[in-house]
């Protein structure tokens, strides 16, 4: 049998919320495996379903930059919040926000930015800071056609959470869809969805969600007859959860994102979106 440590239980307890003894037990069923424990965790109700797990550097900040043909979201990750809401730092993930969308972001380690590479210019920082300075997720989008937006959530003088969206099937210049693009970046933001729609969402992880349902189903004591439905019944809840489309509108839960979309016309449709938080994987 693994042997578990106090760290192992605090680490997952971090990924799912549960009590410190359900995830010690949790461990210690799974000879200290994870992503098993996780599992179990979620077949005992114990865990919620849609925990993330924390990452280690848990501070920085991030920013969002959208022009006509090009959007962008860039973290760039610290040890501690008080360097990450400095002007230096703020400053530096302009910089290389900027250079993301007029460069790209294909090996960006490279890029010059300031006269030395990127990978230098990260390290240069550390260095002044006095912390551990890295870029964390990057992402882009370019379009020549399509409708672009983004949005960035403040909270204590930095960048929590970044969104890009790409609209596409409607007049970028047209000021509903305009306005429709940005609620819907706020939604994404508040929402946390992984996929555009459930057609996205890998088969092996909605067989994983159904073999959780069905052991959940099973020690809940329902009629085996009824197990069938509520399992997808359960399926279809988790699909709310984490594709977009299915989920209720944040400013009005009567209507689903996909009807929002379609409001646009019958071409509409969202290409695709990023979000980064800071301290999400």
């Amino acid at each position: 049998m693994a042997e578990i440590s106090a760290k192992d239980v605090a680490a997952l307890r971090k990924m799912t919320g549960a009590g410190m003894m359900d995830c010690k037990k949790a461990l210690l069923e799974n000879d200290g495996d994870f992503e098993r424990a996780k599992d179990w965790l979620r077949e005992k109700g114990i865990a919620g379903a849609a925990k993330r797990s924390g990452r280690a550097a848990d501070q920085g900040a991030i920013e969002v930059l959208v022009t006509a043909n090009v959007a962008a979201v860039v973290e760039l990750n610290c040890e501690t919040d008080f360097v990450a809401k400095g002007d230096g730092f703020g400053q530096s993930l302009a910089a290389l926000t900027t250079l993301v969308v007029d460069d790209g972001d294909t090996d960006l380690g490279s890029k010059k930015i300031n006269g030395e590479t990127v990978d230098d210019y990260v390290k240069g920082l550390s260095g002044t800071l006095g912390e551990k300075i890295e870029i964390g997720r990057v992402f882009r989008f370019e379009t020549t056609d399509g409708l672009l937006d983004g949005y960035k959530h403040l909270q204590n003088d930095r960048g929590t959470v970044g969104v890009i969206i790409e609209l596409g099937g409607v007049d970028r210049n047209d000021a509903n869809a305009r306005a429709v693009a940005h609620d819907l970046a706020l939604h994404i933001a508040s929402a946390a969805p992984r996929y555009v729609s459930r057609d996205e969402v890998p088969a092996e992880e909605v067989a994983r969600e159904r073999d959780i349902y069905e052991v959940q189903t099973r020690e809940e004591g329902k009629p085996e007859q009824a197990w069938p439905k509520i399992v997808e019944g359960k399926l279809n809840g988790f699909f709310k959860t984490v594709a977009l489309l299915e989920q209720s509108f944040v400013k009005d839960n009567k209507q689903t994102i996909d009807a929002v979309v379609k409001s646009l016309g019958p071409e509409a449709h969202v290409r695709g979106f990023a979000r980064v938080k800071i301290g999400e994987e």
